[in-house]
């Protein structure tokens, strides 16, 4: 990490963090500073691979970091997107000894990088802060089974609507779109990138959305559920 900036911020205490380290005394909180460091990401730069040694969790502080699997060659699958205030890798601090899967920042970010052995110290030590963390992570579940609903059940259609309903409704403070290729669209919906393109263009013919761009908006949200659960 020669190349990034590594900062001795407080991320545990802006505005912006977490409630759940609010549950913190400030003992906790001097042992969890002295045990992370927040490093900062430039656009399109990997945050870490699939597979490679996972020491920490991360905290994305600022930006927005893309989480997916490599699923052989150069194909992948993109998992969700994680913004400020949400974990990555959570689940090493319990079992994986490395990443599950791999993520890159895909605007400018902040991340803590928290050692995971402390994480979990502190998580044994106070439950209430323990509840509250993993509650937040637990709220990734959903995304998860809809992925595999959709791999299973859905058409190229279905799919791709989930995929726009998806970033759409999670990342409404964001323009979200302005910051994926179409093939990272293609990925999130796990179909080509053909397909994504043509589907598009029908969609905006159908009066679904607009296409500006890159950007991507919205402009029939009932009709693209209806597409996203007829499948």
């Amino acid at each position: 990490m020669s190349d990034h900036n590594i900062g001795e911020k407080d991320c545990f205490q802006t505005d912006n963090a977490a409630h759940c380290f609010s549950l913190l005394i400030p003992d906790d909180l001097e042992f969890l500073n002295a045990k992370k460091a927040q490093v900062s990401y430039l656009k399109g730069e990997t945050v870490f691979k699939q597979g490679a040694f996972a020491p920490h969790v991360l905290y994305v502080v600022e930006g927005l970091v893309k989480v997916f699997l490599q699923t052989g060659g150069n194909k992948q699958m993109n998992i969700r997107l994680a913004r400020q205030g949400e974990f990555i890798a959570f689940t090493t601090v319990f079992e994986d000894t490395v990443y599950p899967y791999s993520a890159v920042a895909i605007k400018d970010a902040e991340i803590c990088m928290i050692d995971k052995t402390a994480l979990k110290q502190l998580l044994y030590q106070n439950p209430d802060f323990a509840l509250r963390i993993t509650a937040r992570n637990c709220q990734n579940e959903k995304r998860y089974l809809e992925m595999i609903q959709n791999l299973s059940y859905k058409q190229m259609r279905g799919k791709l609507a989930s995929a726009l309903l998806y970033l759409s409704d999670e990342f409404i403070d964001e323009r979200v779109f302005l910051y994926l290729t179409r093939q990272e669209l293609a990925d999130f919906a796990s179909i080509t990138i053909e397909s994504t393109v043509k589907f598009l263009k029908e969609f905006e013919r159908d009066g679904v959305i607009l296409l500006e761009g890159k950007d991507i908006l919205i402009t029939d949200k009932a009709r693209l559920e209806d597409i996203y659960q007829k499948g």
